[in-house]
């Protein structure tokens, strides 16, 4: 589902993925030790999806789905968990700048690394385990922008500044057992990438111009916003 309302405190990554998992325990103190890799599939929502023309006049980032690729450790004891992850993602979109003039290509990469407490709800007898967590993330962005004849912006690619942002988010899945030392683990998570850190930057203070506001996150809405003219558009924060 896609959201569209604007809510600041809400952010937009919606992952599905699939872990292949080795799994270790020790059943005297019934703890368990699993560690695995997968991939999956990205989805932005709200303000972190949306078209190019939304990305040009500030509204949206204008990103559409791309994948995502990860590395899982799982720490069990009885039915409660801890668990670590790292996630790269990259997504993507291109189109227009403004209805029949200029292209516009995007792309965005995160590298995420999440912690937190995992619940397992095992059902007897079967051999597949449903599970909830919840977990805090340290998310890192990189990317690139690239313009060709767009009105007030020069052509090119232009790199954008790396940038980083605390967030949390929570999931469900399920570990399906696939024999004494192998799991498949399917999972869904939401995950919430810029509650913390929202900042608005000018990549080159020297110059006013118009492309500063791409060079950069900018999450926050820009302080110069109530100057007006085409240098400062961007009048809300986004959540990502």
């Amino acid at each position: 589902m896609e959201v569209k309302m604007k809510y600041n405190f809400i952010s937009l990554l919606l992952v599905a993925a699939a872990f292949l998992l080795i799994s270790s325990n020790n059943s005297k103190a019934q703890i368990s030790l699993q560690a695995g890799i997968g991939g999956g599939m990205v989805s932005p929502l709200s303000d972190y999806s949306g078209t190019t023309q939304d990305f040009y006049s500030g509204k949206n980032y204008g990103l559409s789905s791309g994948y995502i690729l990860h590395a899982k450790a799982r720490l069990g004891l009885l039915a409660l968990n801890a668990f670590a992850q790292i996630d790269y993602s990259s997504l993507s979109n291109d189109g227009e700048s403004e209805p029949g003039k200029g292209k516009v290509e995007l792309t965005q990469n995160i590298l995420s690394i999440k912690a937190g407490p995992e619940f397992s709800l095992g059902l007897p007898l079967l051999p597949i385990k449903p599970y909830l967590n919840a977990f805090i993330s340290f998310n890192s962005f990189s990317g690139e922008t690239k313009f060709n004849g767009v009105a007030k912006v020069p052509s090119g690619t232009h790199k954008l500044e790396p940038a980083s942002r605390i967030g949390a988010g929570g999931g469900i899945g399920a570990i399906i057992n696939l024999g004494p030392m192998m799991k498949l683990d399917l999972g869904l998570q939401y995950n919430m990438l810029n509650l913390f850190g929202k900042t608005w930057e000018d990549a080159n203070p020297i110059k006013d111009q118009r492309l500063d506001s791409y060079l950069s996150l900018n999450d926050e809405k820009d302080p110069l916003i109530n100057l007006g003219g085409d240098e400062h558009f961007i009048s809300a924060t986004r959540s990502i």
